[in-house]
C-alpha cells in the first residue's frame, strides 16, 4: 500500500496552508489523496472552502489534539482556473 503524503503546515497562518495544499494537490493524479495537518484555526473554514470550489474532495478531518487537525483531501478532476488561475510555480 503506497503511504499517503503529508503536507505539514503547521505553525503557518492563512493563506499558507491552502496554497501549501494546493501545490501539493496538483502534484498529484486525480483521484491521489494526502494528509494536510494545520494549526491555523482558520484552515478548519478554508480548507473545506477551497475543496468545494476547486473541484476536491475533503475526505476527513480529524482533531489531533494538540491544536491541530488533519485534513485528507482527494484530488478532483480541477483546473488552473477552477482555482483562480494560479499553477503551483506560482506558489
Amino acid at each position: 500500500m503506497t503511504p499517503v503524503p503529508e503536507v505539514d503546515a503547521r505553525g503557518l497562518l492563512c493563506p499558507l496552508p491552502v496554497l501549501r495544499l494546493r501545490k501539493a494537490l496538483m502534484a498529484l493524479p486525480q483521484g491521489g489523496m494526502l494528509r494536510l495537518i494545520a494549526t491555523d484555526s482558520m484552515a478548519l473554514v478554508d480548507v473545506p472552502h477551497y475543496c468545494e470550489v476547486a473541484g476536491h474532495a475533503m475526505v476527513a478531518l480529524r482533531d489531533l489534539g494538540d491544536g491541530a487537525h488533519e485534513f485528507t483531501v482527494a484530488r478532483g478532476p480541477s483546473a488552473p482556473s477552477a482555482a483562480g488561475g494560479l499553477t503551483p510555480e506560482d506558489i
